[in-house]
Parts: structure tokens; C-alpha cells; sequence
């Protein structure tokens, strides 16, 4: 699926992501993020194998919502609700966080720190497969 501009738009401006993945029980775990898009995928940096990484190795459905920056015609807050399968990657994690960090912190900040820059870490793929909530991003999927 491709990603609509206005979704690449808003990643542009770096939102903060809450990444919802799912625990070994079925229950559902939370954790807030960076993102960006690589091609026509959503990506993120972990520098461990943390509870997220777990589960979406072992259980590929995730859910990345985030707030938009402007208001729908009722005056709410826009946000958006992406759907997709991921997939993780070893290596490049401190790349992708330091690419990351110029939008999120500063554009001269290093990041991240020494010795957890020298680790390979790990990415996330998110290949979408539907967008919802409220902006432009719903008007062209419905």
C-alpha cells in the first residue's frame, strides 16, 4: 500500500508514535516511538530487544496512532491510526535513531550516546495495509 503525502507530511514533522503491539497473552502492549518512512514503509530504531521487539517477532499485527496537527471541522484534533504487519531487522538501529533524533531533538544533536551508539541494534518495518482517524489521510482511504 502506498502512503498517502499527507501521512508523509506529518511523519516529516515527527509526531510522537504509540506503537501497540501484542503480548503472548493477548493483551494488548503500548510503548511511545519515533518514526519515520523508508520507502513505502513505516520505520522505528530499538537498541535492544525490548517486550515490543518480542512480540512482533513473534506476532506481526501492530498499530502506530499519532496526532496531527490540525483540527477536523468540529474542532477536534486530527490523528492518525496506521495498520500494518512488521517485520524486524538487525543492524543499522543507531543509523535510523541518529536520522530520527535531527527531527525529533535537534538538528545537530548526536544521538544516540556512546556505547550504545557502537551496538547494530534493530529496526521495524511496518508495511501498511489501512489508514484511519480523523485528517486528510482519511478522506482519501475513507
Amino acid at each position: 500500500m502506498l502512503i498517502p503525502a499527507s501521512v508523509r507530511e506529518l511523519i516529516a514533522r515527527g509526531p510522537l508514535a504509540h506503537l501497540t503491539t501484542i503480548n503472548r497473552d493477548g493483551s494488548p502492549q503500548v510503548t511511545v516511538v519515533w518514526v519515520g518512512i523508508e520507502d513505502d514503509e513505516f520505520v522505528c530504531a530499538h537498541m535492544g530487544v525490548w517486550k515490543k521487539v518480542q512480540n512482533m517477532q513473534r506476532e506481526p499485527r501492530v498499530a502506530l496512532s499519532m496526532l496531527g496537527h490540525g483540527t477536523n471541522t468540529l474542532g477536534l484534533q486530527e490523528y492518525l491510526v496506521v495498520y500494518g504487519r512488521a517485520r524486524i531487522t538487525e543492524g543499522g538501529g543507531a543509523d535510523l535513531l541518529q536520522r530520527l533524533a535531527y527531527t525529533y531533538m535537534d538538528p545537530t544533536v548526536v544521538f544516540p550516546p556512546e556505547p550504545i551508539r557502537s551496538q547494530p541494534g534493530y529496526i521495524t518495518h511496518i508495511m501498511p495495509e489501512r489508514f484511519s482517524g480523523t485528517g486528510p489521510w482519511s478522506q482519501a482511504h475513507g
